[in-house]
């Protein structure tokens, strides 16, 4: 695969640094007409948005809004640095952390049928690999990030070391066996952080009472009945397949210098259930709208997915924001409820109010993904189509 020159790198780079913009298409693409009028006013702003790719934070930008306000689409940026090409607004992304909307989503459906109780322990489905000091842990705290289970280990500190590691496998059960041989954050049920561990295991959970692999009950159970034929779960391959648009992450060059590489080729097993989907803004759009009617998790059920457990959050000790799979910030004085997803090279994010008035799905090819910061373009698209935090 291809990857721009240390010195067009760099170069692209200064100008966004300098200029706010580089080379490359610049006028946004839209791909139809705003179509109501609350939708129409939230045009001309995400239209300015995205009139700017590609500049320093992000190479490309693919946007969506619907809902029963009306719709609006566009796309802008470049496919690659090298070629200049224009973004493909239909092409494919790593969408990160957004998978674990799906992963909850499939458990919730295996417990509409009985297969998994919410208030059963991880460790009676899995009594071999969670071990005693966790023996409390359901699975419902799993899904809200209120097990207490730290982190498993990873090789890197830097994103540097990271990407020298991006062709690593990373085995689900090594990855559990490394966060339960730790002492536990806090007693589970108390506080909520929010990390990858509780879907990692709630997805061999799903493997467990399904005899079954994860990547195949997503598939049976969400991607092939709502026609997601562009997504899919990637296991152990590192490329992209059909047509994407390439994501580049600011680290350091081999020479010393500050600059871009192409971070698109990259296994992603250590995401696995919690995040290494593969999708595209219509399919996500699809899924969300799906997801909001009821129409993936039916009764009772889906209201898990609107529930935040009352506890604060272990680092800030504010009040929880995770809900199973989705989030909640008030928005333009309104409640959305969503998902953000990072991986390197790619900021991706569905949300939508709570009954599906104004939906968004954007994948921002960002340069500084996974940052401690949200992405400034992925932002600005959040507050165009939503407004103003209201607190």
């Amino acid at each position: 695969m291809r990857t721009p020159t240390t010195r067009t790198a760099r170069t692209l780079l200064a100008a966004a640094l300098l200029l706010g913009v580089t080379a490359g298409p610049a006028a946004l693409s839209p791909a139809f007409a705003a179509t109501a009028p609350a939708v129409a006013a939230a045009a001309p702003d995400l239209s300015a948005v995205l009139a700017g790719l590609p500049r320093a934070d992000a190479t490309a930008a693919l946007v969506r809004i619907g809902g029963t306000e009306g719709a609006w689409a566009g796309s802008t940026g470049v496919r690659d640095l090298e070629s200049g090409a224009a973004a493909d607004p239909a092409g494919r992304f790593r969408a990160g952390s957004v998978t674990k909307v799906f992963t909850a989503a499939t458990v919730l459906q295996l417990a509409a049928e009985g297969r998994i109780d919410l208030d059963r322990t991880a460790r009676s489905y899995l009594p071999e690999l969670i071990p005693g000091r966790y023996a409390t842990v359901t699975v419902r705290q799993l899904l809200n990030h209120t097990h207490g289970i730290p982190a498993a280990d990873l090789p890197g500190e830097t994103v540097e070391e990271w990407y020298a590691h991006r062709f690593d496998v990373h085995d689900p059960e090594d990855l559990v066996r490394s966060a339960t041989a730790k002492p536990r954050e806090f007693r589970p049920g108390t506080r909520q952080h929010y990390l990858n561990i509780g879907y990692t295991i709630a997805g061999l959970v799903v493997e467990r009472v399904t005899g079954d692999s994860f990547e195949h009950q997503v598939e049976r159970r969400i991607l092939r009945p709502l026609g997601l034929r562009d997504t899919y779960l990637p296991g152990r391959e590192a490329e992209i397949r059909g047509s994407y648009n390439h994501g580049y992450q600011l680290m350091r060059l081999d020479d010393g210098t500050t600059g871009l590489r192409d971070a698109s080729v990259w296994r992603a097993t250590d995401g696995w259930a919690a995040g290494d989907l593969v999708s595209t803004t219509a399919d996500l759009e699809r899924f969300t709208r799906a997801l909001f009617a009821g129409r993936v998790v039916r009764g009772p059920l889906l209201e898990e997915m609107f529930t935040l457990p009352r506890v604060a959050d272990f680092s800030t000790g504010a009040p929880a924001a995770y809900a199973a799979g989705l989030s909640m910030k008030r928005l333009g004085g309104r409640e959305v409820w969503g998902k953000t997803g990072g991986r390197w090279g790619y900021n991706t994010a569905i949300a939508s109010t709570r009954h599906g008035e104004r939906t968004l799905v954007y994948s921002v090819n960002a340069t500084d993904a996974k940052g401690q910061d949200m992405n400034r373009t992925a932002l600005e698209i959040m507050l165009a189509t939503y407004g103003l935090p209201s607190e």
